[in-house]
């Protein structure tokens, strides 16, 4: 028997006549780090969308483990319980920080914000683990009452994170978070990713078309192509060694950049 954190089945999504996620299946362990890659338009974002229960797929399901062990189809949840997931054993990082922070609210209370959310009262408990973790994303104490508009597109993110781990969920998405980056800005987001990744022991699921984010971050890949996952594996072995004429061609375009 499994004891898969989630489980995808039968994902399938059309939009009239495209088919943009086809019968997609796949477990994913507690601690598990899963990159999702593929060109524009591959249907990896659709997929991701499709298990955080942002759109509702065709046929198939998303299940997860819940924290009583019970394994649950999300598509049952009733709306109170799947928002109550969302903002407390989920997380999602989203490619532009602006749709997944409050622009206008201080740092400070955007991760305390979501701290409240999962039931959190007391104001000083509140904002000294705000403080915490903006020190764990290194962002500095004096930038507590800022908002985020005054802030730069790495530290964004950077924030996005701390709003997201705060609560200590167990799963989190990543949608293309060091998208549009400068290449020293990704760097030093990537390596807080994956210290903060090994050091709460997180589950994620991230979805990227850059190869090195998936061969630095994951511990297995899916590629996708026009909806279809074409190939899957341990990381090493498929970025070392593709199979599929698609995988190696997506490899090989990186080796002669």
């Amino acid at each position: 028997m499994s004891d898969a954190l989630l489980q995808a089945r039968g994902l399938t999504k059309r939009y009239g006549a495209r088919l943009a996620c086809a019968d997609v299946s796949f477990d994913l362990d507690p601690g598990e780090v899963l990159a999702i890659v593929g060109e524009s338009g591959s249907g990896k974002s659709t997929l991701l969308s499709l298990i955080a229960t942002e759109l509702q797929p065709n046929s198939g399901s998303v299940s997860y483990r819940m924290r009583d062990g019970i394994l649950r189809d999300l598509g049952l949840l009733s709306e109170a319980e799947r928002r109550a997931l969302m903002r407390t054993d989920w997380g999602f990082v989203r490619q532009d920080a602006a749709k997944g922070l409050r622009m206008a609210v201080s740092a400070g209370g955007n991760v305390g914000e979501r701290l409240m959310g999962a039931g959190a009262r007391h104001y000083g408990t509140i904002r000294g683990t705000a403080l915490d973790w903006l020190a764990k994303v290194e962002i500095a104490a004096d930038r507590v009452d800022d908002p985020p508009t005054r802030f730069s597109g790495g530290m964004r993110q950077r924030l996005q994170i701390a709003r997201n781990l705060v609560t200590g969920p167990r799963l989190v998405l990543m949608d293309e978070p060091t998208s549009g980056l400068d290449v020293s800005v990704q760097a030093r987001l990537l390596d807080l990713i994956r210290g903060l990744v090994a050091e709460l022991g997180l589950a994620v699921i991230i979805v990227t078309h850059d190869l090195a984010v998936a061969r630095l971050l994951s511990h297995r890949v899916m590629v996708m192509r026009a909806g279809r996952v074409i190939e899957t594996g341990l990381t090493d072995q498929v970025l070392d060694d593709p199979r599929e004429p698609y995988t190696q061609l997506l490899v090989s375009s990186v080796l002669a950049a």
